[in-house]
């Protein structure tokens, strides 16, 4: 979990901050279309654009890397670098601008990758800017270094590196003036130890640009009503002070506790994860997909693109975005697909909850009832008996679109 303000976790309310979110639109990379929803609520705008097939990748830019099926590999690098003390050998993959319909004022990048032996990737981003025949262009900043494995490089993002069209958040680009960015490139870095045979490469890359004004309004039930799935549940709080060195558990683990109860949905938590016993606690999988997402820079298991690098060592497909609204949560429930999402709310303002209020809480969105109502796996319940909630439909619904703007994981099998 993960505060959604970066303010010190004194409280249970500030310990219980995890953001999180779900599907609005996902566009090819070819070119930006305005989303449905984005047509229907002009103060709210979203869009996900990924890279991830050959033709994706053959309109970015490359060096020392070739394209190998639907993935960038590092081949015959030409560059070295040294980070941390050790040099790497360098290839470099960069996509063509893509230019948005509206401004928007936050980007958040997701990738999957792969990361054998001692290697790692380097998620890059920068903005542009354009007023009449004026256009600005940011610097690169860097969002994140990652590996799947913390063994040999503890994957960590990066400080706030401002500059005159952005800052880094963690795991959010944002716009350093309210008028927002009109476009973007993201580049990755794939970097392997100097001399080390490793070839990291990368299979998805990508963002999602948001404009959002907060929404309460209630959407009304589709015919996913009474649709549930059966999704394992796993409480974070049964893991209260395990491992120190990765969050220490319990208030601090609502996303990799949510992730794991998603992998586990699929099938796909690993044997090792299951068979971890650093705790000496059951459900060994939370610890265990804890350190497999837990950020170095900052210093957490709540950064959202970490736990959907994590999720996509394993899935087909995942990623961060943002929904509309419950309706368009619906689509995905339907789907058979399970939704994180972030949640914030002052006391009394999500009846039932096991906590009484948050400043952002992740949990999984698992189906509705007859009426319409919102079925959830919330890791907050102090045991796994206690993590199925039935939560009023348009209490969540404020819950989740006022602050964090419908933000979600989306993690497809």
């Amino acid at each position: 979990m993960r505060p959604l303000l970066r303010t010190p976790r004194k409280s249970l309310a500030a310990l219980l901050a995890c953001a999180l979110g779900a599907t609005l639109a996902i566009s090819s990379a070819t070119g930006p279309s305005a989303t449905a929803a984005a047509k229907k609520n002009a103060t709210t705008q979203v869009r996900h654009t990924s890279f991830d097939l050959a033709s994706d990748f053959a309109k970015g830019s490359r060096s020392g890397a070739v394209i190998s099926g639907d993935a960038v590999r590092l081949r015959h690098p030409k560059a070295r670098r040294t980070v941390a003390g050790k040099t790497y050998d360098v290839g470099t993959w960069t996509s063509p601008w893509v230019d948005e319909k509206f401004a928007f004022t936050e980007l958040i990048p997701s990738w999957q990758a792969r990361t054998p032996g001692r290697s790692l990737v380097e998620v890059q981003v920068r903005l542009r800017t354009r007023a009449g025949s004026r256009t600005t262009t940011g610097s690169w900043d860097t969002v994140a270094r990652w590996t799947k494995d913390n063994t040999f490089f503890k994957r960590t993002s990066l400080g706030a590196q401002p500059d005159d069209l952005a800052r880094v958040s963690v795991d959010t680009v944002r716009t350093t003036s309210s008028a927002g960015a009109t476009g973007w490139q993201v580049k990755v870095v794939l970097m392997r130890r100097k001399g080390a045979p490793a070839r990291p490469q990368v299979t998805r890359v990508g963002a999602m640009t948001s404009k959002v004004v907060a929404r309460t309004s209630t959407s009304v039930p589709g015919k996913v009503a009474g649709t549930v799935l059966d999704v394992p549940r796993y409480s974070q709080m049964t893991h209260r002070g395990h491992h120190p060195e990765w969050g220490n558990g319990g208030e601090a683990w609502c996303s990799p506790t949510s992730t794991a109860m998603v992998l586990e949905y699929y099938q796909a938590n690993p044997a090792a994860g299951h068979a971890f016993k650093g705790s000496g606690h059951a459900d060994g999988i939370v610890d265990w997909t804890a350190r497999q997402t837990y950020d170095h820079g900052y210093r957490g298991t709540g950064n959202w693109a970490f736990n959907t690098a994590h999720a996509g060592s394993h899935l087909r497909r995942t990623f961060v975005t943002r929904l509309a609204d419950l309706r368009a949560a619906e689509s995905h429930i339907k789907a058979g697909t399970p939704l994180i999402v972030s949640v914030a709310f002052a006391k009394g303002g999500l009846r039932g909850a096991p906590i009484s209020s948050t400043a952002g809480h992740l949990m999984v969105l698992v189906g509705f009832t007859a009426k319409g109502d919102v079925v959830v796996n919330d890791p907050a319940a102090s045991t796994n008996a206690g993590v199925r909630r039935t939560y009023d439909r348009a209490q969540f619904e404020k819950a989740w679109l006022t602050k964090s703007g419908g933000l979600t994981y989306v993690l497809q099998d």
